[in-house]
């Protein structure tokens, strides 16, 4: 059910190729009819199948989703008649907008149809909050709790705090907030100058946090300072925890109190606003700008739209004094705050992990003394820390497997290392090869990167669970 209501996607493009008469409406007609007879054909086999979900079963739900989804969302790249894409870019190209990564093998995207482009940021749209929690709050005739998918599917440590008693109207909460966003986002920048095509294509990408555009040099290609300045808010805006956005504006009377009060958000700003210093006092003293405007408005933007995980550029930011894009590159395993459409470790896990090393060194000086970890006036439970920890080292050591199985395709040390940073925090672009896009690289490489994806999509623990003896041990 789940796959032919993706096959949906499909249709929309039909009508921009029709509008632009770009010749692809053909294409995803049949696109979306392959797409929507595997669907039936899956779910008229299963059609009388009636069982309880249980929480294993949702891990398991929640990784084929995904997996299925990104497979069929390669079907329009395939079945295109004025794109040449072989199976390893196809599925790539799929998974990174699914995933929001953002990452593209397509060179040359200003030739590239309309109802192309416009597919790709829909891609990118629908995964930025998750389609799970879309499907759990648009179909309850499939009769299942939900809360097992939700809890799988919702990023950030966290996973059993909900807005609303029912898990349907935590899912609509969600998508009514992401919507909304969405909505004053299009609007901003159509108003900015940008048509309207455009405005709703970088909507997409920008409230998901995606870093698809329809150009080749991104963001930049409008050569406008309101255009980059409505980004950066609005990217701050969609790095922040959702249920911080519901709470605030379902409140009698909206309040920036809830923000100022939190701590993860204050940490993430004051990130954002100590990596836009660093960059800007750097290209000052390289001499990269003329002006002390255009260098404070290249590090802005770059500054949050990398950290941020959404990959957006208005500048080669990899021909930049080394340092930086090091820096940039190395920012985005912060990510978003939990709860966001950003990738990465997330603001509260990088909070709590260096709050516990703080209490490490106290204990150094006082063994006997007792700590407790508190975020903002709140205590920690030790299980909450440990279950941090146990994130962070599993996602070190993922990130180290898929970086050496990179070198063993055959791609240099730059490449590798900044893709495996990409890829798993969602990022997008890297550097060296992988700079601008992804088109040069094999397709062994490809797959790697597209398991990689899926490991930060799924917060690692989601997918690694599954090749685990005791998970399938009744």
């Amino acid at each position: 059910m789940l796959i032919g209501l993706f096959s949906l996607t499909m249709l929309p493009p039909i009508l921009i190729a029709y509008i632009y008469g770009d010749g692809g409406g053909n294409d995803f007609l049949s696109a979306f009819t392959v797409t929507l007879m595997i669907g039936l054909m899956l779910w008229y086999s299963n059609r009388n199948s009636k069982v309880d979900l249980k929480v294993r079963e949702g891990f398991v739900i929640v990784v084929l989703f995904w997996a299925t989804l990104g497979s069929v969302g390669a079907i329009p790249f395939l079945m295109s008649s004025s794109i040449n894409m072989s199976l390893a870019s196809s599925f790539f190209e799929s998974f990174s907008g699914l995933t929001t990564t953002g990452a593209t093998v397509i060179e040359n995207l200003n030739n590239v149809p309309k109802s192309i482009l416009f597919y790709r940021q829909m891609l990118q749209w629908f995964g930025g909050m998750g389609i799970i929690v879309l499907a759990v709050a648009v179909l309850p005739m499939l009769g299942i709790g939900g809360m097992q998918l939700y809890r799988a599917e919702t990023p950030g440590p966290v996973k059993d705090t909900k807005m609303t008693p029912r898990i349907a109207e935590t899912a609509k909460a969600l998508w009514y907030v992401y919507l909304s966003l969405t909505i004053a986002c299009l609007l901003s920048f159509w108003l900015a100058g940008m048509s309207l095509f455009d405005a709703i294509c970088h909507s997409f990408s920008t409230v998901s946090i995606g870093g698809f555009s329809t150009y080749n040099d991104s963001i930049g290609h409008f050569h406008s300072g309101i255009i980059n300045f409505i980004t950066v808010v609005f990217l701050l805006i969609s790095g922040i925890n959702y249920t911080l956005h519901f709470s605030s504006f379902s409140a009698e009377k909206f309040s920036l109190k809830i923000y100022r009060e939190d701590p993860e958000v204050r940490a993430f700003l004051g990130i954002q606003l100590a990596l836009t210093l660093i960059c800007f006092i750097m290209l000052l003293n390289h001499g990269n700008y003329n002006s002390y405007e255009e260098a404070f408005s290249q590090s802005l933007f770059q500054s949050v739209s990398i950290e941020t995980t959404a990959g957006f550029t208005t500048t080669i930011f990899s021909n930049w004094p080394l340092f930086l894009p090091v820096l940039l590159i190395s920012s985005s395993f912060i990510g978003g705050c939990a709860g966001s459409t950003g990738g990465g470790l997330k603001v509260i896990r990088i909070l709590l992990l260096g709050l516990q090393g703080m209490r490490e060194l106290k204990r150094l000086v006082h063994p006997k003394g007792i700590f407790k970890i508190k975020l903002g006036n709140k205590p920690m439970s030790d299980s909450v820390v440990e279950a941090v920890w146990g994130f962070f080292s599993t996602y070190t050591l993922v990130f180290f497997v898929c970086m050496i199985a990179l070198l063993m395709t055959g791609m240099n040390e730059l490449s590798s290392f900044s893709a495996t940073i990409a890829m798993l925090n969602n990022l997008g672009p890297g550097l060296g090869a992988v700079a601008i896009h992804f088109n040069k690289v094999g397709d062994a490489s490809k797959w790697v990167m597209i398991i990689t994806m899926l490991f930060g999509r799924l917060e690692i623990f989601t997918l690694l669970v599954l090749f685990t003896p005791v998970f399938w041990k009744s």
